[in-house]
């Protein structure tokens, strides 16, 4: 799940944009000033930056954020200008709003930065492991013949592994293809999803786990 941080001194706004993007699936959180920011946007995978802050120019925020990292980052600024602008784009942000712009106007700014930073695989239209078959066009899997019930990010590892099947995969990349999150912290959610998928295979060797690194396909 992807974590946003909220930044800016604006209660009102800041309590509303993190409640919208709950409701939209997202994890977020905000602080209120720039030092703050600086001090937790490492547990972020999107900042959301309010220019105007109280204590630290929102610029040089941006700036600092975009040094330690490449998690994207989108400016909002109360200055409908084209220098504000591109003073906000120069600093690091992937994108810049005005503060009075409607909120699905910033989802679906936010939406794209996401698509443009976290690409998902296309997938292929059908991968074949030996008996095993993962259906690109239909997210169907099958075994000798035989459908197996996945979840939609089930496929999604398992499409992963099957198309990189001579490759280990890392715990890293597999958060990010399958989650759209860098936050290795996370990985025991590929566990879960893990032993589910060897569970409805019938077998541990489908998947094999390579310690300290990740997982590689195996052939059942």
């Amino acid at each position: 799940m992807i974590r946003v941080l909220v930044v800016g001194d604006r209660a009102e706004v800041a309590d509303t944009w993190v409640r919208e993007l709950r409701r939209q699936g997202y994890t977020a959180n905000s602080v209120d000033t720039g030092a703050k920011a600086l001090n937790t946007h490492q547990h972020a995978d999107f900042v959301l930056l309010d220019l105007d802050l109280p204590d630290v120019d929102g610029l040089e925020v941006c700036r600092s954020i975009r040094k330690h990292g490449d998690k994207p980052i989108i400016a909002v600024t109360t200055r409908d200008t084209e220098l504000d602008r591109v003073l906000a784009l120069q600093a690091g942000s992937d994108d810049c709003v005005i503060t009075s712009c409607g909120w699905r106007e910033i989802l679906a700014r936010i939406e794209a930065v996401l698509r443009r930073t976290y690409p998902q695989p296309k997938p292929a239209r059908i991968i074949s492991v030996g008996p095993l078959r993962i259906d690109g066009r239909t997210h169907e899997v099958s075994l000798l013949g035989k459908p197996v019930n996945v979840t939609a990010k089930e496929f999604q590892l398992l499409h992963v592994l099957a198309e990189n099947a001579e490759e280990v995969v890392t715990r890293k990349e597999l958060m990010s293809r399958v989650w759209g999150t860098r936050w290795i912290d996370s990985s025991r959610t590929i566990d879960t999803h893990v032993r589910s998928l060897r569970a409805k295979l019938g077998s541990n060797n489908w998947i094999i786990t390579v310690r300290g690194v990740g997982y590689r396909m195996g052939r059942g």
